[in-house]
């Protein structure tokens, strides 16, 4: 049985690292389309509203407020987006680095279990040319011995 990679620890450590920043990187995606759609649905209430026409001071001036009330709207989603958008940028460049700081190790670990398996196709090969060896000196080798 081959020893274990000595640093697989670490790299379960930096994949669990990895993977967090790839769910904080996805939960802050979903938060700007959420904030992307927020200030959609402002922008075209905002767009369909009309001013009255042809109506007394009350109505006119509750027209005024309302529209006053959707362009604040419009400006409240818009700068959300903004904040949103600049979370998915920190979050991709944190993603980026623990996938940056985890790759050296996979690599590491990969080369580990080639240069093992190497290593137990080696002690493999030595026990079968010892088998064969025995065998040749114990008298002529038949191919029905090797089972």
């Amino acid at each position: 049985m081959s020893p274990t990679f000595p640093l697989g620890g670490l790299l379960r450590f930096r994949k669990l690292q990895e993977e967090q920043a790839a769910a904080d990187l996805a939960r802050a995606n979903a938060d700007r389309w959420r904030a992307e759609a927020r200030r959609a649905i402002a922008t075209n209430e905002l767009a369909a509203h009309e001013l009255a026409t042809n109506v007394d001071v009350g109505t006119w001036r509750k027209s005024i407020a309302t529209r006053s009330a959707l362009r604040g709207m419009v400006t409240e989603a818009a700068a959300a987006t903004v904040t949103a958008m600049t979370d998915v940028q920190r979050s991709e460049l944190a993603w980026s680095d623990a996938r940056r700081r985890s790759v050296p190790l996979e690599k590491l670990a990969e080369k580990h279990l080639v240069r093992e398996s190497v290593e137990d196709l080696r002690q493999e090969q030595i026990v079968l040319d010892e088998v064969a060896t025995r065998r040749s000196q114990r008298g002529a080798f038949r191919p029905d011995d090797v089972a």
